[in-house]
This record gives C-alpha cells, structure tokens and sequence, in this order.
C-alpha cells in the first residue's frame, strides 16, 4: 500500500514539483510549525504524501500518523503519540474516518487549531455508524461490508468510481484491492470528546465526493462554525487537490 500511495503522489505532483521554484522555509510569525496529518479507513498514511511534500517545502514540521484502524481507541492513541511529539503548536488534521479521530484527539493543549478533510465530524456520544445513517445515502456509503472476521471493506468493483474517480483508473483499481480494514468495532465506537467545540475550525468540502456527501459535509461544517473550503473532486481530494488542501492547512497555521 505505502509503494502504492507514494507512486500516487509522485504521478500527480511530478509536474508541479518539478515546474515550482523552491520555497521558503520561512514561516509566517506567529505560525504553527508543526502539523500533524491523519488518514482515513482503507488506506494508510501515504494518502497524505502529496500534501506532506508541499507543506514540508514551505518549512513546516509535518507528522504523517499510522492509523492501526483496529479501534477508535487505538488510532487515537496512536495520534496522541504523535502530538506528544510535537513542540509547540499544532495542526490536527484529519481525512474521512480521521475526522473522527481527531475529534477526539484535539483536546491536546498542543492543538492550535482542526482541519477537517472530506471528514466525518461527530459530536459527543456520536459514532461513525450513526453518523453513516445522516443525509442522502452515497454509492461508496452502501458499497462498505464486513469480512468474516468482521473487518469492513468497500466493494472492490464500486471502490475506483466510489472513491477515486479522479485517480487514474489503474491506480484506483489498484487501491481497491489493496484496501486496508477498519475494524467494525471502530465504526461503532462513539466520541466521548468533541474538541471542535473549543478548538479554531476547518473544514474542505468534496464536491463531489461520493463517500460523504457534500450536503452531510455542509452539515458538519456548519455545526463546527468552521471555516470551509470547497474543492471540485472525489473522496481523495486530499491527493488530487492537494495544493488547495494545503492551502487551508496553511491558513489554520496561521490561527492565533
């Protein structure tokens, strides 16, 4: 999958990377300097690398978490880790299933401010299954089974059009089958926090995403008051639009 995700980065973002002049690693005052990215279910933290790469050049101290996807418990652990890590302020971002990890996690006092991609966002006594039940249903909503063993998948054959529609259809593919589980038991586990309740607030709108729907994104955006951004792209508008991603990253860093 790490092969898999980087060779997605490296298609993407050759051009720009080889065509854009070097950045500064001078920050803004003031700024967070550290940014600590989250992944969704499904795969793992590479889907992160194109952003990672833009906001590394530009000075930023960028910790990609490794989702262990077997509970909620688990993968906030492994994000509180990550935080504790980190010195100073911090940007907690998060993807899909992310979301709700970092809802969760942000209570950390490190945590300067949320960004919300294409994001589930709970609030206290919520799960991801009661969240999945809220708004119009979506293809790859309905294409997500269990195993036999009880680990939670998306269709194979809906995947590529489900959630990568905008990816090369060999590499969409190619993440189909190579999808890593989400334990059910982390779909069904609730937030006992809700740090978007105190913490500065972003959120990026897939427009077209078909996992999430935009008008379910609206809603927890609206709920968080965060400040939104809407990007024309599918569930992985984190590697296709990443430019703009790491834009709106960039502007919570800014957060005082």
């Amino acid at each position: 999958m790490r092969n898999l995700l980087l060779s997605v980065a490296t298609v993407l973002m050759a051009g720009a990377a080889v065509a854009a002049p070097a950045q500064s690693a001078q920050l803004p005052k003031g700024a967070a300097h550290n940014i600590v990215l989250v992944h969704g279910a499904f795969v793992d933290q590479t889907s992160w690398q194109p952003v990672a790469d833009i906001l590394t050049k530009k000075g930023y101290n960028v910790t990609l978490v490794e989702n262990p996807l077997t509970s909620l418990a688990a993968d906030v652990d492994a994000t509180k880790q990550a935080l504790a890590k980190q010195n100073g302020k911090t940007v907690l971002v998060g993807h899909s299933w992310g979301g709700v990890v970092i809802t969760q996690a942000g209570d950390d006092p490190k945590v300067s401010a949320l960004v919300y991609v294409s994001a589930f966002a709970p609030d206290v006594g919520q799960s991801l299954a009661i969240l999945a039940q809220s708004g119009p249903a979506t293809e790859g909503g309905a294409a997500i089974h269990p195993d036999e063993k009880g680990n939670l998948y998306i269709d194979p054959k809906v995947f590529p059009s489900a959630v990568a529609a905008d990816l090369p259809p060999e590499i969409a593919e190619s993440l189909a089958n190579h999808q890593l589980p989400l334990n059910h038991t982390a779909f069904e586990a609730p937030v006992d926090t809700a740090a978007w309740h105190d913490k500065p607030t972003f959120y990026v709108i897939s427009t077209k995403d078909k996992v999430i729907a935009p008008e379910v994104q609206n809603i927890f955006a609206e709920r968080m008051k965060a400040q939104t951004t809407e990007v024309a792209g599918s569930h992985a508008s984190l590697v296709v639009h990443a430019k703009e991603v790491a834009a709106v990253i960039e502007k919570a860093a800014l957060v005082k």
